[in-house]
């Protein structure tokens, strides 16, 4: 695929482990692969301060979407501001990616997490998108209410709120 193929291209910066997380990355998503890697030379040294021949830049390719995992160096982090959501059909397919990327990373709230490297995550379930697309108020502040006491969502658990039944 030619480098500009894709015209807006997320760019995540690590301070090194940018290979190590396209790695990761493409272990958990089916249809994924590390595309090229380019590394650093001799020229810029004494800007970029990396040794000559290791990572600097990584392009993946997450089910189609492509990144760039860029080795900066230590002067940003990744914040909340900025996650990535997957949208899934099944319980199964929420509990996967749950448990792949929280593997040393933290769960957070309302089907967010953090990875190991501390990218955002949000894994939502198709089902909560269209409950709340519901133009009866009442479900929806029935599945809000459910939602918000969750970590990992529960389809089940949103489902019986969305149709009123008790836990």
């Amino acid at each position: 695929m030619p480098v500009a193929a894709q015209k807006i291209l997320p760019c995540l910066w690590f301070d090194t482990e940018a290979e190590e997380a396209a790695k990761f990355y493409c272990s958990i998503f089916k249809d994924s692969r590390i595309e090229t890697i380019s590394r650093y030379g001799n020229e810029g040294h004494e800007k970029h301060g990396r040794e000559s021949g290791s990572v600097m830049v990584v392009v993946f390719d997450l089910e189609g979407q492509r990144f760039v995992g860029l080795n900066g160096g230590p002067h940003f982090k990744f914040t909340e501001a900025i996650s990535f959501q997957i949208h899934c059909q099944s319980q199964q397919e929420v509990d996967y990616y749950w448990s792949k990327l929280t593997q040393g990373g933290k769960e957070v709230q309302c089907g967010w997490l953090k990875d190991k490297f501390g990218l955002s995550w949000q894994v939502v379930p198709t089902a909560l998108i269209e409950m709340m697309m519901d133009s009866d108020s009442a479900k929806v502040a029935r599945v809000t209410k459910a939602y918000l006491q969750m970590k990992k969502f529960d389809i089940s658990a949103l489902t019986r709120a969305y149709e009123g039944q008790n836990s």
